[in-house]
């Protein structure tokens, strides 16, 4: 007879392992950029990197693997009910990693344009002038403002062309929220995925203790093989 539960159990199992690939992935192809050379297409983005805990990334991986590695025979050996329990605090400790990690990225946006300033005020003149020129700006601020002024580039060549475009803060916070949120929500999309695999290993757990104590209660009264 199939084994609804169990099928149910495998199935979120191998949707659970798929995170760890594409947290390894999106941490691997990312990683370089940190360190890259900005142009005027990745300037924000490599700094929004920089600020994001890719590192978290590879670890909670490596966890997911973990997990799984522990959950399969736990799950095909009835009697391993012990790599179950196992597995059901690894699903907790992934849980906590990746939603410590969306909580951090997710406050961090409801500081955007104040983060933001002080990013900008650590860069080089060389990255600023690329990132005026990512967002077609003048400054963080605009041109009227003295921490951080302007830098004079082939965008911003006057105080007068500046005035007129305006600063950075506007596009570069909209830039910034519209990538974090995306990252935060995809944090938080792998937690809802780690519950519900925690769940049903809960069910899975509690199905078998529910069998072996029918199956004693069949050995106490003779009615086992009938």
């Amino acid at each position: 007879m199939t084994n609804k539960i169990l099928l149910t159990f495998l199935a979120f199992d191998m949707l659970f392992l798929l995170t760890g690939p594409l947290l390894l992935a999106v941490s691997a192809v990312f990683q370089p950029s940190m360190s890259g050379m900005s142009s005027t297409v990745s300037a924000a983005t490599r700094l929004l990197l920089q600020n994001t805990p890719l590192t978290v990334g590879f670890f909670n991986a490596g966890l997911i693997f973990l997990t799984f590695l522990v959950s399969i025979p736990g799950a095909i050996f009835a009697k391993k009910r012990i790599l179950l329990r196992i597995s059901s605090w690894l699903l907790i400790a992934c849980a906590l990693v990746s939603l410590a990690a969306g909580l951090d990225i997710w406050y961090s946006t409801l500081q955007t344009r104040s983060n933001l300033s002080v990013m900008w005020a650590m860069q080089t003149p060389t990255e600023q002038s690329l990132l005026q020129q990512q967002f077609q700006c003048c400054g963080y601020l605009g041109a009227n403002s003295t921490s951080p002024a302007f830098q004079m580039d082939t965008m911003c060549t006057s105080a007068a062309v500046a005035t007129q475009l305006g600063g950075c803060v506007g596009p570069f916070a909209s830039f910034a929220n519209s990538f974090l949120d995306i990252v935060f929500t995809s944090m938080f999309g792998i937690v809802a995925l780690d519950g519900i695999m925690f769940l049903c290993t809960l069910v899975v757990l509690k199905d078998r203790v529910q069998k072996e104590r029918y199956r004693l209660i069949d050995d106490k009264s003779g009615l086992r093989g009938i």
